[in-house]
């Protein structure tokens, strides 16, 4: 979950400059020594914000500026890899711990 900071720069945005989060690791850091772990990965995560973003339109020999929502990267967070070999649209009825939800007579439920 290790991430670094770059800056964004746009002239036609105020703020000029946005920090912006990206993650340095593909895997998570995990275990006693801060090990590896490939079966999570690291992804950004988003903030939406507001900036002002300036028009080609002038007023009083002033730039006009309008409201724009931009996501920005504000830091890294650890998700499990997703399975490649997950043939079922509900593919956690065949992990071993989904089946300890049914009961011995029980069925999963059909599509």
């Amino acid at each position: 979950m290790l991430s670094a900071c770059r800056i964004s720069y746009d002239p036609a945005r105020y703020p000029k400059y946005l920090p912006e989060a990206y993650c340095l690791c593909r895997g998570c850091l995990t275990g006693l020594f801060g090990e590896e772990d490939f079966h999570f990965r690291s992804t950004p995560v988003y903030m939406p914000t507001v900036i002002l973003r300036r028009t080609s339109a002038c007023a009083g020999g002033r730039s006009v500026y309008t409201e724009d929502y931009v996501t920005i990267p504000v830091g890294c967070t650890c998700v499990p890899e997703q399975e490649k070999d997950a043939d079922s649209i509900n593919s956690s009825i065949d992990k071993p711990g989904a089946k300890l939800l049914l009961g011995p007579n029980d069925q999963p439920a059909g599509p």
